[in-house]
């Protein structure tokens, strides 16, 4: 099926909305085009493409809300599904949080849309499976990876005349190469709106450089170290964080935001005054869509300036309830950071660890926000500036809050799940065991 324009895709959520008897009536109408390759043993294993739309309607009686879905667009499968929707609403109970459909809004035009990456074919995605197979069979290393490429849209309209709509494209990748010795692993991710920007036979290489370095891994003590961490090693870990900037589990004591005696910290300085963190739907590097599933405007915000909390996020419940605007969670994460290389950052070392990823993470302590978790895929103890050699797995217990009021330096950004992140080097990095698995 075709990616609806804005114009075809407002026809028909208006026809829709034509049907409702409710209190109000909103509309979602989806769609994407995908494709994918996955392999493994060095060998493609599947492939294959899905296309697919569906329309959503939500009607309201007062507070009784009813949603029903469908995936037909002629008149007689539109005004049925409006028609369950009042059905499903009239049955339900009342929902006390419920608000009311927005008004017109203003919303910038997304920029996360690129012809290229929506042209992707299959030709393309077994050349990208082949530069990993056929270098990693060269290095007598064993390759398992995943690409899926897409094009979407997304359209909100409602009874009180508001109108939405966004396209998007995107790209992921992910590959392991394992030594065929069973004692190495590497691992790599990337993903982009632009497959111009996409290298797979770099982002290959290192996963097979890393592979290949990490045999024969030493075991060394647990304890604290300073640590170089990746962005896919720190990405989990500021993502919890920012998912802490809550105001409503802030205001109601449920967080690392709460404070003591009530009340939020908004405004007070909780890490390092080198950090500043904000979201940007119209980032060219990372964009996303420019309002949320309500309809709510998306803007540029800053949630972390100077080591300061600079803005919770408010759902529209809770805005109504303290009397202030909305403000959507962050639809992308950027944190500013330096002009050192990895390579920077490791000669600048006398004695650490650099991780490539952390995974397995599991909240702790959601009030410290103390994870823990493993390192994975590539871990190497750094001594004068130079990677020595490759050393186990460790369990680690650590905050990010913690980690950020530990901060030795920044590096440059890199690209990671949409978001933006430097590398890091950290002091005092709590590893609390070891693990044997590769």
């Amino acid at each position: 099926m075709a990616i609806y324009t804005k114009e075809e895709a407002k026809a028909i959520m208006d026809r829709a909305l034509k049907f409702s008897k409710a209190d109000g009536c909103e509309v979602n109408l989806n769609g994407s085009n995908s494709g994918n390759i996955r392999y493994a043993r060095n060998t493609v294993s599947t492939a294959g493409a899905r296309s697919n739309q569906t329309l959503a309607v939500q009607s309201n009686f007062g507070k009784k809300v009813g949603v029903a879905t469908i995936e037909e667009f002629d008149d007689a499968s539109l005004e049925k599904v409006v028609r369950r929707a009042e059905e499903l609403a009239q049955l339900s109970p009342e929902s006390e949080e419920f608000m009311p459909p927005l008004g017109p809004q203003q919303h910038d035009d997304g920029v996360g849309y690129i012809q290229k990456t929506a042209e992707i074919s299959p030709d393309y995605r077994a050349a990208v499976a082949a530069s990993s197979i056929e270098p990693a069979k060269a290095k007598d290393v064993t390759a398992a990876g995943f690409l899926n490429d897409s094009s979407s849209f997304s359209a909100l309209a409602n009874s009180k005349g508001l109108f939405a709509y966004d396209k998007s494209t995107s790209l992921n990748f992910t590959v392991t190469m394992r030594s065929n010795d069973g004692t190495g692993s590497g691992w790599v991710t990337r993903d982009f709106n632009d497959v111009g920007r996409f290298d797979a036979e770099e982002a290959s290489r290192i996963a097979i450089d890393k592979a290949l370095q990490s045999r024969e891994a030493k075991a060394i003590e647990p304890g604290k170290y300073t640590v170089i961490l990746e962005p896919a090693a720190s990405s989990g870990l500021l993502g919890n964080m920012l998912g802490s900037f809550n105001a409503r589990s802030a205001d109601e004591g449920r967080s690392f935001m709460s404070k003591e005696g009530g009340g939020n910290k908004l405004g007070e300085k909780i890490i390092d005054e080198r950090i500043n963190i904000y979201s940007d739907p119209l980032h060219p590097l990372v964009p996303a869509s420019t309002w949320t599933g309500e309809g709510i405007p998306r803007e540029k915000t800053s949630w972390v300036e100077g080591g300061v909390v600079k803005n919770l996020a408010y759902g529209r419940y809770w805005a109504d309830q303290k009397g202030v605007a909305p403000l959507p969670f962050p639809s992308n994460g950027i944190m500013d950071g330096g002009d050192a290389s990895l390579e920077d950052l490791i000669k600048d070392t006398k004695k650490g660890i650099l991780v490539t990823r952390l995974w397995y993470i599991r909240n702790v302590d959601p009030q410290t926000l103390l994870y823990t978790g493993l390192t994975r895929d590539g871990t190497f103890y750094i001594e004068n500036g130079k990677l020595k050699h490759p050393i186990k797995n460790f369990r680690f217990n650590e905050s990010p809050i913690i980690m950020l009021n530990n901060l030795e330096a920044l590096g440059q950004q890199v690209r990671i799940d949409g978001n933006l992140i430097p590398y890091m080097k950290i002091r005092d990095f709590t590893f609390t065991s070891l693990s044997d698995a590769v």
